[in-house]
């Protein structure tokens, strides 16, 4: 994979680093996008279309659904119709509109921490009370609390589930996915599904109206946006499959004026599903690469730091808790001693101290010159 230079792009996640840790000199492995050049195609294709002098109001064309529903049936055998998708403009803006349009303010919405932050921000903003499933952590690998789940459900509206987990990177197997559809349905409970990252995984991912049941009772989510790091492009999509539920998800997307594509998420997402699946190959290989990279370092120079299996995405779950540090106090070790810039476990639920998030979405070299940083200031 081919890294770029992102200095001057007013990139978040280097032009960020004074305001979010107080500090420039910082290698920048926090926000979820990777520092990989896009496919080739994509590239061409956003040129070839900024060439034609008019940025007009654009349509989402037939060529548009056709190449959503021809990815999902070739990576997931996951079979739908146009019709059952409805264009987005970003999974974190769907999960906000699913809230509107299936709870009211003061319903209680199901999640299940440590998580992706804006799941909880997304409820609290909008008016309605988090019932946290808190996953069980136990021999280095995260779980669902079923039993907890089952109490949560009967009072809650909907589930916001994150599959694969962020920032545990757990693909959920077949039977978890299926104990959480036949609680949900029993208590007639709405499951969005946020679905970035599984194109992304290393394990077998079910989406989630793959499971009996869960047709009609889920919005799922997903976008190229993380797949081939485009994510400032804001395209995304749903896909619902009962018609009732995806008749109120459309009136309260157009309620928020959302009704208009982006030229160039459009160009750039019909290219990708239907010319650049070798491309996602080729990362998933090196993502690998780097991850036993890591691990190995870890594992031979700072035992203290044990990172999680990863089962998906570009992201590891550092545990941290070995090295008997508050969390603030861990934070500035990874900071302002070893100048790394990670995203700290407290931003992902109460229950993460201890741990960090390590983007591994770049070059080898810079995750060299990091973990030799972080060896020097450990040891």
């Amino acid at each position: 994979m081919k890294t770029v230079n992102r200095t001057g792009t007013h990139s978040e996640k280097f032009e960020l680093l004074k305001e979010r840790f107080g500090r420039e000199d910082l290698l920048a492995l926090w926000v979820a996008d990777m520092d990989f050049a896009v496919a080739k195609e994509i590239e061409q294709t956003i040129v070839n279309r900024a060439k034609h002098p008019a940025y007009g109001y654009t349509k989402f064309p037939d060529s548009y659904y056709d190449s959503i529903a021809s990815w999902l049936d070739k990576r997931f055998n996951f079979k739908i119709d146009n019709k059952n998708i409805v264009p987005a403009f970003g999974v974190v803006t769907s999960i906000n509109i699913a809230l509107k349009a299936f709870s009211k303010e003061g319903d209680k919405i199901i999640i299940q921490t440590p998580i992706y932050p804006p799941f909880f921000g997304s409820v609290e903003r909008n008016n309605r009370e988090v019932l946290d499933n808190k996953l069980i952590y136990k021999d280095g690998k995260y779980r669902i609390d079923f039993e907890d789940f089952r109490k949560k459900a009967k009072e809650a509206k909907i589930f916001l589930l994150c599959s694969p987990h962020n920032p545990s990177t757990r693909v959920w197997i077949k039977d978890e996915l299926k104990e959480l559809v036949d609680i949900c349905k029993k208590e007639s409970v709405i499951i969005v599904s946020d679905e970035i990252h599984s194109d992304i995984t290393f394990e077998k991912h079910y989406p989630l109206p793959l499971i009996d049941g869960a047709k009609d009772i889920t919005i799922y989510l997903h976008s190229p946006s993380k797949t081939f790091n485009i994510a400032g492009l804001n395209g995304s999509y749903a896909v619902i499959l009962n018609d009732t539920l995806r008749d109120k998800y459309e009136q309260e997307q157009l309620k928020c004026g959302l009704n208009e594509g982006n030229v160039f998420a459009i160009e750039s997402q019909i290219t990708a599903y239907k010319e650049c699946a070798y491309w996602v190959d080729e990362l998933k290989e090196y993502l690998l690469e780097n991850r036993q990279f890591v691990v190995e370092f870890l594992k031979a120079n700072i035992p203290q730091i044990k990172p999680i299996n990863s089962e998906a995405t570009f992201l590891l779950w550092l545990d941290c808790k070995e090295l008997n540090l508050e969390q603030k106090d861990l934070e500035n070790l990874f900071i302002n001693k070893a100048k790394l810039a990670l995203n700290s476990g407290v931003s992902f639920g109460k229950n993460a101290n201890g741990f960090m998030r390590l983007n591994i979405g770049t070059s080898k070299e810079i995750l060299q010159n990091a973990l030799t940083r972080l060896e020097e200031v450990v040891n």
